[in-house]
């Protein structure tokens, strides 16, 4: 069994942390995940940390759970079956899949713990320094105010001078993307215009990016509370505001769809995609062997935790031939032995687990063939049941050291994501001259996949599926498009539509009065 693997750094904060509504637990420097401690305190206001402190806030959001886990396991792109003994973690992974959380879930209290931190650790910055370190600060802040917002509707914020006995004060969701938008116009007014060179960093694209994915999101943000789930209302001014930031951000030269898919996401796609707009370098604790490792068997290379699976509905989403489904990546597939994608069938992998040794048909634990099939089950499953994914194919050179020197880069905002935006606002209203279905077949045209003949919120919905699938969007793409809630394999039964929040848990509403649990927990 493999569990959450966390960075144990101390965090001397507890009392301060407490007073914005977080865990009373003392091994909160357990569960940050990876964030440090920027800040101190002399009994009065915190002490602002520096920038880098800032960005490393960013490194808890990589990893195989909390905000990814939120993210995904909920949706039908991913599930993390119980194989005998192996993988049940008290229920963590099953209870997000069937909708079945409480304000007592771990991950919800980790990621609440992990991502508060963060936004009063950028909040330290953003409203002490000045210039450009303002700046960024401030699109860092509205980045983790948006994530708190997307997840559980309501954003605790304490002031960089309040001393730590001020009980935070909390945004209704509406007041937070009041608050979020001003971040972010602060930002792209004061932030330098994109290079390649400055991906790991905030600039005016990568604002432009967080603002067009809030106002996207306004509809469901501004949504009555007692009804999260809509129908929502989408403004075409608003829709038409989306459009033009995506434009902007498309007039940048450096940006483009890259020819190859997977040179986004492999481990030179820092130097060869020409789509990442924001993302975190595999440095500081960064790293993405989780995202091949959560999935891949014992008997590959490198050797998995043989884990999490996709659906088999959503993998015959995808026609054969798109290479997004899958493709053989020359410099890898011929030593590692398996495929950028998704994983079915007999697996081969090289002999005895090392690279350079000749490929050969793996077997399981029991010596039988390792094939995985695209039949899985959530509560009961063998350990090769379920189509398995590589979203990070890892550095050859690095795989009989486990992968963990792959230099591939944690990828947050990407061009294809702001062009399908863009398409989406015009279907919700917008107007712009270019169409949906230009933009749409201009992505998969570099996919290998057929053009559609027409593009509708329907189909747009499943080819941001297919376009974007474990890059954390999918759970918030589903609430914007009212699916959120319908059955997918190994949840046969719509949930309720208030599961679109997740409950504040427990230990902070009793810790601030001002926060409220949301509706239906």
């Amino acid at each position: 069994m493999k569990t959450i693997k966390n960075n144990q750094l101390f965090i001397p904060l507890f009392v301060l942390f407490a007073g914005i509504g977080m865990s009373s637990c003392t091994k909160l420097d357990e569960t940050l995940y990876g964030t440090r401690s920027l800040a101190t305190t002399t009994g009065g206001a915190a002490t602002p940390g520096n920038l880098a402190g800032v960005y490393n806030q960013l490194n808890q959001l990589p990893g195989q759970g909390n905000w990814f886990a939120l993210q995904e396991h909920t949706t039908d792109e991913i599930l993390g079956p119980t194989r005998g003994t192996d993988w049940d973690d008290f229920g963590t992974w099953r209870k997000l899949h069937l909708h079945a959380w409480d304000g007592n879930h771990n991950q919800l209290n980790d990621t609440w713990n992990g991502l508060n931190g963060a936004l009063f650790q950028a909040t330290l910055l953003a409203e002490t320094a000045s210039g450009q370190t303002k700046a960024e600060a401030q699109f860092i802040r509205a980045y983790f105010a948006y994530l708190v917002c997307d997840i559980w509707g309501q954003v605790p914020y304490r002031a960089a001078k309040d001393g730590a006995d001020v009980v935070p004060k909390v945004f209704s969701r509406t007041e937070a993307v009041t608050f979020i938008l001003a971040d972010l116009d602060a930002a792209i007014a004061a932030l330098p215009r994109y290079t390649k060179a400055t991906r790991g960093k905030a600039t005016k694209e990568a604002a432009e990016f967080l603002k067009a994915k809030v106002i996207l999101n306004k509809a469901v943000f501004t949504q009555s509370p007692a009804t999260p789930a809509g129908p929502f209302t989408f403004a075409p001014a608003d829709m038409n505001t989306v459009i033009a930031l995506t434009n902007d951000i498309a007039s940048n030269a450096e940006l483009s769809i890259s020819n190859y898919y997977w040179d986004n996401f492999k481990w030179d796609n820092g130097a060869k995609s020409s789509e990442l707009i924001f993302t975190r370098a595999n440095s500081d604790g960064i790293n993405v062997v989780w995202a091949t490792a959560m999935g891949f068997h014992y008997s590959q290379a490198p050797s998995g935790w043989n884990g999490f699976t996709t659906l088999s509905d959503f993998y015959n989403s995808f026609e054969d031939g798109d290479v997004r489904k899958g493709d053989a990546i020359p410099g890898y597939t011929e030593k590692v032995g398996s495929k950028a994608g998704f994983l079915v069938g007999q697996i081969q992998g090289p002999q005895g687990g090392s690279i350079g040794n000749p490929l050969v048909d793996l077997k399981d634990r029991s010596g039988n063939p390792l094939k995985f099939t695209p039949d899985v089950s959530l509560f009961f499953s063998n350990e090769t049941k379920g189509i398995r994914t590589v979203k990070y194919p890892l550095d050859p050179a690095s795989i009989n050291g486990g992968g963990w020197g792959s230099s591939n880069e944690f990828v947050f905002f990407r061009f294809s994501d702001a062009r399908l935006m863009k398409a989406e606002a015009i279907l919700r209203g917008g107007a712009d001259a270019e169409t949906p279905l230009a933009i749409v077949n201009g992505i998969r045209s570099k996919r290998n996949a057929s053009a559609l003949s027409s593009v509708t919120l329907t189909n747009l919905l499943a080819e941001r599926g297919r376009e974007l699938y474990l890059e954390a969007w999918r759970r918030n793409d589903l609430i914007r498009f009212g699916k959120f809630n319908d059955p997918v394999g190994e949840r046969p039964a719509k949930s309720d539509g208030y599961k679109v929040i997740f409950p504040i848990p427990t230990v902070a509403v009793s810790s601030n009065p001002n926060l409220k649990q949301n509706v239906g927990y």
